[in-house]
């Protein structure tokens, strides 16, 4: 992060040169590592007992609530408590708080130990909600609950088929390949191999490509880091404490309900996060690049990356802690 930082200031052209690959609202460097660094924790899922993680509803419904209720509307007062002086960057934030995590999930639970297969079908169900709800939702929180209480309202224009399409290249892609790496693999080579020699060749992969995404990431708005540090720290506060009373409660509500370690630090992550890539996309296409809500989306993944990269050691203190290590689990 401070290298990304440090680069993106002392050489500005370095943004130039990133930008410089951008396809419309997606940046292809960024698009490339985030669907590299998903790959291997998908490829690990083991698809043919998916349909277990729709069996224990107390699970998926507490996900379906935490992630499309109370969520939005923890995000939305937040923005109207610390940034209602600043419309823009409260339109920015709120944008965040509706477009859940699909993607940076799977690797803080990869991180932390949690539960693979749930974790795929938690982000699965999360993505087709947000294909269906995200402009249901971006009409309620941005346009009539800001009028009820006599803030600036601003109206997003987006359709499913845009929010398909992100979808699609953040998820869609790193899930079609890791479905069919499985399935082909474990058809020519068998169990043993895939699990013994493939998935560790693969797996540093998704390390190298989230430090390779933090650094474009951070290089791209290095300047504006330093140069307006104060506005950073206002969107940031309300960021910090969303993610952080969202793992937690999180977690223990998880726990409340019976779920082992597994599963409950995939559900809190799978609250805690946010799907950055979206808000940045949907920002950029409807206020413009320059806005200051399009400024909000992008402080996101920056304030997003360093917390939730502490949550997931925290997480594995609650392991050792609270559920026992992994051998003592095992035994």
């Amino acid at each position: 992060m401070a290298f990304g930082v440090l680069t993106g200031y002392a050489f500005p052209g370095v943004v130039s040169f990133w930008n410089s690959f951008q396809s419309g609202t997606t940046n292809v460097p960024i698009a490339i590592g985030l669907i590299l660094m998903m790959y291997p924790p998908l490829a690990k899922v083991k698809y043919e007992e998916l349909g277990d993680v729709f069996k224990n509803v107390r699970v998926l419904t507490l996900s379906l609530v935490q992630n499309w209720l109370v969520g939005p509307v923890f995000m939305f007062v937040l923005a109207i408590i610390f940034l209602q002086g600043y419309p823009e960057y409260m339109a920015g934030l709120i944008i965040i708080g509706l477009a859940r995590c699909i993607a940076m999930v799977i690797v803080w639970n990869e991180l932390a130990k949690g539960d693979t297969e749930y974790a795929a079908g938690l982000v699965a169900f999360n993505s087709i909600f947000q294909v269906l709800f995200f402009s249901v939702y971006a009409y309620v929180f941005l346009t009539v609950f800001p009028s009820w209480l006599g803030l600036k309202t601003f109206t997003v224009d987006i359709t499913i088929g845009q929010i398909a399409k992100s979808v699609f290249v953040y998820l869609g892609i790193p899930f079609i390949a890791g479905i069919v790496t499985r399935f082909t693999m474990l058809r020519f080579k068998g169990k043993q191999w895939y699990k013994r020699e493939f998935i560790p060749r693969i797996s540093p992969i998704t390390l190298i490509a989230l430090l390779f995404t933090i650094i474009v990431m951070f290089s791209l708005k290095g300047e504006y880091i330093v140069r307006i540090p104060l506005d950073v720290l206002r969107i940031a506060v309300p960021l910090v404490i969303y993610f952080v009373v969202m793992f937690f409660i999180s977690f223990y509500l998880a726990r409340r309900i019976g779920a082992d370690y597994a599963k409950s630090a995939t559900l809190s992550f799978t609250a805690a996060s946010n799907n950055f890539e979206l808000a940045i996309a949907v920002a950029i296409a409807v206020f413009g690049i320059g806005s200051g809500v399009a400024f909000a989306t992008v402080i996101g993944p920056l304030v997003e990356v360093p917390v939730l990269i502490s949550l997931v050691n925290v997480s594995l203190w609650i392991q050792k802690k609270y559920f026992g290590s992994p051998e003592q689990i095992a035994a």
